[in-house]
């Protein structure tokens, strides 16, 4: 009887070693597993308020959580929209000094101010037209500082080419654009360049702020069409511009796929969600170690065709038979 009840005790004393250090094991396994879901933190400038820059921001977003980003969970994310460019430097201040693990900066000038605040911190490009241009990356394949990202850059040379189907009588191209703006200067030059080969003739139109463009386009007399870069200050005033265009009779060949909505005729141009989308999951990889410096700036090879069927009616244009096929068509 002694022997039994010493077994029994020893076997007792057996089941509490094992359950102890199976308790111990799992509890490592649990800090492990609570370490690796600590939570990352993203602050992201914003320039300007308006649907093209707003669709960007959440794809963002959308891009983080299909990576595994999500915010309340494993993801802290602080927002600041410029609305003034005076604004950016003071927000991108204090965006810098909360010491974030990552930034994203949606359009060159938000860009541009984050880099003013730090040269340590991950930033991120968000709809920057000409990265090396602008002065923010060394190269597009090797960034070389804190910066990466995606680049917006507009295929110039299909936007015309569809320029040319759709009003092939047109002789002269009104571009305009904004004049404080950095990215878009190369973009008229490489647009005045593409021109030549379709035989338009080029006009600039360079407004220094939204308020001059009405008179602008009252004095656009000798104009087929009007040709809108990749330009934040003409999008955030594609309405006013429309109306005044409309008024004249010009049709508008813009960039973006937002401002075909608005009431440009067509472009060929880059889906602004799917755009920030790319940087939600390149910053992702960023959050999850991937060097800057290394890592390429993406540029889209080909856009999408996107016509404002309204538009097409009001100016009588026939549309290839091609387009209609393959085109994603927008009605105002």
């Amino acid at each position: 009887m002694k022997n039994k009840g010493l077994i029994f005790s020893v076997g007792v004393v057996v089941v509490i070693l094992v359950g102890s250090f199976i308790a111990f094991e799992l509890g490592k396994r649990d800090a492990g597993s609570a370490q690796s879901e600590e939570k990352k933190t993203l602050s992201i400038l914003q320039y300007v308020s308006h649907p093209s820059l707003d669709d960007i921001r959440q794809g963002v977003e959308d891009g983080l959580a299909q990576s595994g980003y999500k915010e309340g969970e494993n993801l802290e994310l602080e927002f600041q929209n410029g609305q003034d460019q005076s604004k950016l430097a003071t927000m991108s201040q204090q965006l810098v000094e909360g010491n974030p693990d990552a930034l994203v900066g949606i359009a060159t000038p938000a860009v541009q101010s984050l880099a003013n605040e730090t040269s340590d911190i991950p930033i991120m490009l968000g709809a920057i037209a000409d990265p090396v241009g602008s002065d923010l990356v060394d190269s597009m394949e090797r960034p070389g500082g804190n910066m990466t990202g995606v680049s917006n850059q507009v295929p110039i040379d299909q936007q015309l080419d569809l320029a040319k189907e759709l009003l092939p009588e047109a002789k002269t191209m009104g571009i305009l654009y904004s004049s404080s703006e950095d990215n878009a200067k190369p973009q008229v030059v490489e647009a005045e360049k593409e021109a030549k080969k379709q035989d338009f003739k080029t006009e600039r139109y360079a407004v220094p702020s939204s308020n001059e463009i009405q008179q602008t386009i009252q004095a656009m007399d000798d104009v087929d069409f009007i040709y809108i870069p990749n330009d934040n200050t003409m999008a955030n005033a594609m309405s006013t511009i429309v109306n005044e265009a409309d008024k004249k009779n010009i049709p508008i060949i813009p960039s973006v796929d937002i401002m075909v909505e608005e009431g440009g005729v067509a472009t060929v141009g880059i889906d602004q969600h799917e755009l920030g989308v790319k940087t939600g999951e390149m910053t992702a990889d960023i959050l999850n170690g991937d060097d800057p410096a290394k890592t390429p700036v993406y540029v889209y090879d080909e856009g999408e065709t996107y016509v404002n069927q309204k538009q097409v009616e009001k100016y009588n244009i026939d549309l290839p038979k091609n387009l209609e096929d393959e085109a994603e068509f927008i009605d105002r």
